[in-house]
């Protein structure tokens, strides 16, 4: 499973379309970002430390539709980009992430 971290806004964008190039910074590089499970909770302090109003989508990478790719990023780590759209019917689960003691909760079910 991978996981794509998206504002509830964005979330209800790609559930009105059922596709979207992604949040504002995936535009801007040309692909969707993406973690791993063991990435996941680094990419949301990093990049949405106390943002309030998040969805975590779950995805399988390996009946994801599009071009997948693993590259290599923090600290030479390979995160998974896919270059094309983000389906809606891709979406394993998504579930709220919300802000607690100074940090995300994360579902319990991470894999």
């Amino acid at each position: 499973m991978i996981y794509k971290i998206l504002h509830t806004d964005e979330w209800v964008a790609l559930q009105a379309a059922g596709e979207t190039s992604g949040a504002p910074i995936d535009v801007a590089d040309g692909y969707v970002h993406f973690s791993t499970a063991e990435q996941v909770r680094e990419t949301a302090a990093k990049h949405f430390a106390g943002a309030d109003g998040l969805m975590l989508l779950a995805y399988d990478e390996g009946t994801m539709v599009g071009d997948l790719r693993w590259e290599p990023s923090r600290g030479g780590a390979l995160f998974p980009h896919l270059y094309g759209p983000l389906l809606l019917a891709d979406v394993i689960w998504a579930k709220p992430l919300p802000v607690q003691g100074g940090g995300h909760m994360f579902p319990d079910d991470l894999a």
